[in-house]
């Protein structure tokens, strides 16, 4: 019997981030054994060009031909799908696309399906993530189709400094503060459901518990992932 397929991981954006999906993935899986969970190839590097410095002071490379060696590289050894857990950078997941021949499974779409699945046409969804995020309007395009209406909290410096003590320090209480201030004015400007994307945010999802409906990204992703592989079993 094969099991179940490679997946390979453009990772590293950021490195604990990716911890997370790989935790999440593995704990998705219903293993009895080792060889029952799903092979992950991890192309974890941090050196990617930044993707904050890139679309938001203007003042970095672009990161998307990176992007591209890596998803070649884990085409090349054998992976059957690709992901990524890092929202922003599905900015440029044309040049991951155009560089290989195998699926990538887009995190952004995972969310807009799961979206339209909760909310329904005409609803309200809150987004909470890297101003850069907003700015390349990725959540609108993928939304605007079902007339899905996308909202922010209006506090860009405050979450992008969140984000930034995240990778610095990891999921101190300051940030927790940020999160939870930011779903709150969600909630009360009518977001049905808030989408928790950027993978920083997951690691202090549980912030919000109680103060509103989300769901992370990064579990749509985890659970796309081990649908994909286990698909190949015989």
């Amino acid at each position: 019997m094969r099991g179940p397929r490679p997946i390979g991981i453009l990772a590293g954006m950021g490195p604990e981030a990716t911890i997370l999906l790989q935790r999440k993935v593995m704990e998705a899986v219903p293993a009895l054994d080792d060889s029952d969970h799903i092979p992950l190839m991890i192309d974890m590097n941090p050196q990617v060009p930044s993707r904050i410095a890139h679309l938001i002071e203007g003042t970095g490379a672009d990161p998307g031909p990176c992007l591209a060696m890596m998803a070649k590289r884990l085409q090349q050894a054998g992976c059957a799908a690709l992901a990524m857990p890092c929202n922003t950078a599905h900015h440029y997941a044309g040049a991951i696309t155009g560089a290989v021949n195998i699926p990538f499974l887009n995190m952004i779409d995972l969310a807009a399906d799961h979206v339209l699945r909760s909310v329904g046409t005409g609803g309200c969804v809150g987004v909470l993530a890297s101003p850069a995020v907003r700015r390349t309007g990725l959540f609108e395009r993928a939304l605007s189709v079902h007339n899905i209406s996308v909202i922010w909290p209006d506090r860009d410096a405050a979450m992008l400094g969140a984000i930034k003590r995240i990778k610095a320090e990891g999921p101190v209480p300051p940030a927790r503060t940020t999160l939870v201030e930011a779903a709150t004015e969600l909630a009360a400007a009518g977001a049905g459901l808030q989408l928790i994307a950027c993978s920083e945010f997951s690691l202090i999802a549980d912030s919000i518990a109680g103060v509103a409906n989300s769901v992370d990204t990064v579990d749509l992703l985890a659970q796309a992932i081990v649908a994909f592989a286990m698909a190949g079993q015989d």
